[in-house]
């Protein structure tokens, strides 16, 4: 199914069995260049894909992050992204890579900017971990939610 006119949804790994609840569970999407058609599209299958996990209230978290990380793939860099989620018995870790090196940089967000500069605030805020690493081209940042925290 197509996510939008650059972008094209990947195989979904579902890897796991009915009776193992131990095996991870993950979701993979290329995010094609500037589409940001694809933020809803990304939060609809991240949100099938959790749920019945974790503590009420992580999934919610979970796609608002990860709305956050897409958004600023897509609109940060001029090319497209992949958006890896997957869950496990320690929890959720979501990456999104980009073929940009250019790191993120966490910006104290200003009045004047609207909603500009929160986005990896908000991922600080909220992620039971997260960071930014090199790969090959590019970069990937990601985050993780335990799913039994608060």
């Amino acid at each position: 199914m197509a996510i939008g006119a650059f972008s094209a949804e990947t195989v979904e790994d579902r890897a796991t069995s009915a009776g193992d609840p131990a095996q991870a569970v993950s979701l993979r999407r290329r995010l094609g260049r500037a589409d940001l058609r694809a933020v809803p599209e990304v939060r609809r299958a991240l949100r099938e894909l959790l749920r019945q996990w974790g503590r009420p209230g992580r999934s919610e978290i979970a796609e608002l992050l990860t709305s956050e990380l897409v958004t600023n793939a897509l609109v940060h860099t001029d090319h497209d992204a992949v958006l890896t989620a997957t869950v496990g018995p320690r929890g959720l870790r979501v990456e999104v890579r980009d073929f940009v090196a250019r790191r993120p940089r966490l910006r104290v967000p200003n009045a004047d900017d609207g909603t500009h500069g929160r986005g990896l605030v908000l991922v600080q805020s909220l992620a039971d971990a997260w960071g930014v690493r090199a790969h090959g081209v590019g970069k990937a940042v990601w985050f993780e939610l335990d799913a039994g925290a608060a």
